[in-house]
């Protein structure tokens, strides 16, 4: 009766069923992996959000690459803002998703060097084109607080460093290609500014960075493995509905031929 099991399309469910345990298996393996990575980022960008504000200068310097531990530490810095050499960085979106422009505008540090500065976003002006609206920073020396963040780039955002762009417009942060620009010694990364907070709401700071969800991930990994325990169940029970199947056809049969012997 278990004859079926060598046929084409037995054979060929068998096989199917034998590729999926472990690569269900594997897929689990996967996600647990993809939960380990995002809880230890999770605790890295906690740790860094609690942790008490410190001098920019002992987190980064010209030429610093900042780290993924070092990345939303809070740091201060005394200077005051270089407007003149203001730029806004295109296609950036605001807690509504609303697409606008960050606004980036050196800091010069009393030792004279430049901490880049992301004060937050502006909506467009009248065309893609035009530089927009931009409320100015306070004047004079002023004490700013911020979370640091590293340099941006394509690989890591997605975004393409285009070129050709209206006057004072870039796509990506970046402190080596200011530090060319401005002439200057410019501190690795840039800071996302918190205090002090601007008049009028304008430029609108940006929001503290959320967690990632890692418990999805953890879901998702047992998930895979039922999935793969669920396989050889359900083979089972094809196999036995088959046979249970066979078995009541061969009765059928048996009881038709017997009939005219029977009369």
């Amino acid at each position: 009766m278990y004859r079926f099991l060598l046929s084409r399309q037995w054979v060929i469910l068998t096989l199917v069923a034998l590729v999926l345990i472990p690569t269900m298996i594997r897929l689990g393996i996967w996600q647990m992996h993809r939960y380990e990575e995002r809880s230890a980022r999770n605790q890295l960008v906690s740790d860094a959000l609690s942790a008490d504000p410190v001098p920019v200068e002992r987190m980064t310097a010209a030429g610093h690459t900042v780290t993924s531990k070092e990345r939303y530490r809070s740091v201060t810095a005394t200077g005051r803002f270089d407007t003149d050499d203001e730029l806004v960085v295109r296609r950036r979106t605001n807690s509504d998703d609303e697409v606008g422009y960050h606004v980036l505008t050196p800091f010069v540090l009393n030792d004279g060097k430049v901490l880049l500065v992301n004060r937050g976003w502006v909506p467009t002006g009248a065309t893609q084109t035009a530089f927009p609206k931009v409320p100015v920073p306070p004047a004079g020396e002023v004490t700013v607080t911020g979370r640091l963040m590293p340099d941006e780039t394509t690989e890591a955002s997605g975004i393409k460093n285009l070129k050709g762009l209206p006057d004072r417009q870039i796509m990506l942060i970046n402190s080596e290609h200011e530090a060319q620009r401005l002439g200057k010694q410019v501190l690795g990364g840039y800071i996302a500014l918190t205090t002090p907070e601007p008049k009028g709401d304008t430029p609108e700071l940006l929001g503290r960075p959320g967690k990632e969800n890692a418990p999805l991930n953890y879901a998702y990994a047992f998930q895979w493995w039922l999935f793969a325990a669920g396989v050889p169940i359900g083979w089972v029970v094809l196999v036995r509905r088959e046979l249970r199947d066979r078995r009541e056809a061969a009765e059928k049969e048996a009881a038709t031929e017997a009939e005219p012997a029977a009369v």
